[in-house]
């Protein structure tokens, strides 16, 4: 077996875990780590960009909050197999360090690593806890924070890393902005992982109401649910608009990069890639989130002049033709959202939490 430190990332349920999830595994396996990422087969979905040296390993979880009466019931035991396969398979190869990014499948790497006392933090992409992160927040050694301030429990102290994000977002980093003009313009909607049903129902009516001389130059890249793929690519093509519908685009940084405004969910992850692309943006929190913590993510970008915050009570079609048009018709002004987003991006984030890892290891990385 290697004598490399190993760690251990526990995240899963959604791209939001997933992704800040991936840069640190693309990090610590640059600064000669071994990297195991323990998730359930909901979160393996999302592996497919993980790097080749990072080993998948996944385990059993489950959660109290979705299914009927007997999957509840089932989640304990679900969960009490997965913790129990997490310290055997800890007791064979120690970990360094534990990080959980959050969502249920990170529960079984993390209890297990209470159990042995091992080094162990959390990284909290939102402003508020999520309730897998809640759990853990006074049983860890350390926690970082995407979203800053945090609102952690009484007496736990953070430290504001920012959110990581994938290599392929941060070589987009310096990619420069052309703003709106009279000429092909790139608009992309994303609504989290799998997208989002009400961008599906008022984004492409919004878009088609804009005035010809906009429309005219428009292609919208919109990722939508495979539910909502044909109807919403049905309605682009009815409206002689140019529209690429997928359920999920593997190159969003690339398609973010070529935009002039991107319209997105506010989730921690999303909000993170438009500011280190720098983007302008039109972002929709999600209402039934948690604590309305995408309303948190947003307010930031929002207060730097970087982004436009509609609550989804007010996302009406003709309000939302009335926001594209803003900015693709005020190129100084788009201009200058894109420079406040960047300025407001934490490319950084990774290199800061691939630090804390080191530092609660021991092995502070030799620069």
């Amino acid at each position: 077996m290697s004598s490399a430190p190993l760690l251990v990332i526990a995240a899963g349920g959604t791209g939001g875990h997933m992704f800040p999830a991936q840069a640190l595994a693309e990090a610590m396996l640059d600064r000669g780590w071994r990297v195991k990422l323990s998730t359930d087969a909901r979160g393996a979905r999302y592996t497919g960009a993980f790097p080749d040296g990072a080993e998948i390993e996944e385990i059993s979880s489950a959660t109290f909050s979705r299914g009927g009466l007997a999957a509840k019931a089932a989640a304990p035991f679900r969960i009490g197999a997965g913790v129990l396969g997490a310290l055997m398979a800890f007791s064979r190869d120690r970990p360094a360090v534990v990080v959980g990014f959050g969502g249920y499948p990170a529960i079984p790497a993390m209890a297990a690593a209470f159990v042995m006392k091992l080094p162990r933090m959390i990284h909290e992409q939102n402003g508020i806890l999520g309730r897998v992160n809640t759990v853990f927040a006074t049983r860890v050694n350390a926690i970082a924070c995407g979203t800053w301030p945090t609102d952690l429990p009484e007496g736990v102290v953070g430290e504001h890393t920012g959110n990581p994000v994938r290599r392929a977002v941060l070589d987009r980093s310096e990619a420069g902005y052309i703003s709106p003009g009279d000429y092909p313009m790139e608009l992309l909607v994303i609504g989290g992982s799998q997208g989002a049903r009400i961008l599906s129902d008022v984004v492409p009516p919004a878009v088609a109401g804009l005035p010809m001389r906009i429309l005219d130059n428009i292609r919208v890249s919109h990722q939508a649910r495979e539910e909502d793929q044909e109807r919403v690519a049905k309605y682009y093509a009815d409206n002689g608009i140019k529209a690429d519908v997928q359920p999920f685009f593997k190159d969003v940084p690339r398609r973010m990069s070529e935009a002039q405004l991107v319209i997105s969910r506010a989730g921690a992850s999303s909000v993170a890639d438009i500011s280190v692309i720098g983007r302008p943006s039109i972002l929709i929190p999600f209402a039934a989130a948690t604590g309305d913590h995408q309303t948190a993510n947003a307010r930031g970008l929002v207060e730097a002049g970087a982004a436009i915050m509609v609550p989804e009570s007010k996302a009406d079609v003709a309000a939302l033709t009335e926001m594209i048009a803003s900015v693709l018709d005020n190129p100084e002004g788009a201009m200058q959202m894109a420079r406040s987003a960047a300025k407001f991006g934490k490319p950084e984030a990774t290199e800061l939490l691939a630090g804390m890892v080191e530092r609660l290891a021991g092995k502070e990385h030799e620069t």
